[in-house]
């Protein structure tokens, strides 16, 4: 005889706390929560991104840091999950506020996307599994490839941009010697490697947190 079967979309965490649902319903708390921290998100990326004014070498070397750092207030976000749609929201106002910041549309379309598919990870463990929570991290990360899709399409016009124009000759010129394709590819894939590592980073400074919300 089968014990513990589930007969709907939510349950009981170890804390006695409901386990976030399948349902899509927004309340004024749960927008207020996803808008707190895509702007914390976004901060902390943005200033681990603004080394990279040093030069280009330390913005592609210090780019991947900020999926580590950003881990902690991904991972605190999700513990106030409590049902679907939320991650996606988030990841819509995050793509929101760089698109604002001067992120590429493509950008912003490929971090919008990106968001869904870490909603449909997440949901893969019902809203209480701490390693999807950990591999929807992972994804979201990808999203750190997005504001070079221009450079990859067009790598000269994405040289002549005003923006990095305006960072000086020698900038440019050392910017042209470094920021090459295969450059780029182990930038993002050294991106997702701290992602993971920011997701467990997350995870285990916030046990207690993923305890009451019942993630297991």
């Amino acid at each position: 005889m089968t014990q513990n079967v589930h007969t709907s979309t939510t349950g009981t965490s170890a804390a006695g706390r409901p386990r976030p649902g399948l349902w899509v319903r927004f309340s004024a708390r749960d927008l207020l929560n996803t808008a707190i921290f895509a702007v914390i998100y976004v901060v902390i990326v943005f200033a681990i991104a603004m080394l990279g004014i040093i030069s280009p070498l330390v913005m592609l070397l210090t780019l991947p840091l900020a999926a580590i750092a950003g881990g902690i207030p991904y991972l605190l976000f999700l513990t106030r999950v409590r049902h679907a749609g939320m991650v996606t929201l988030f990841g819509t106002v995050v793509a929101l506020l760089l698109f604002m910041m001067g992120h590429p549309w493509q950008s912003t379309i490929l971090t919008i996307l990106l968001s869904v598919i870490s909603e449909l990870v997440l949901a893969s463990g019902r809203y209480h599994s701490t390693w999807a929570a950990i591999w929807t991290y992972v994804v979201f990360c990808a999203w750190f490839a997005g504001p070079w899709i221009p450079f990859f399409l067009d790598p000269v016009s994405y040289f002549q941009r005003p923006s990095t124009a305006a960072m000086g000759e020698g900038y440019l010129r050392e910017f042209q010697q470094v920021v090459t394709f295969p450059a780029v590819a182990a930038m993002v894939a050294a991106t997702l490697v701290c992602g993971l590592l920011g997701g467990l980073l997350g995870t285990r400074l916030l046990a207690k947190h993923f305890q009451r919300a019942g993630l297991a």
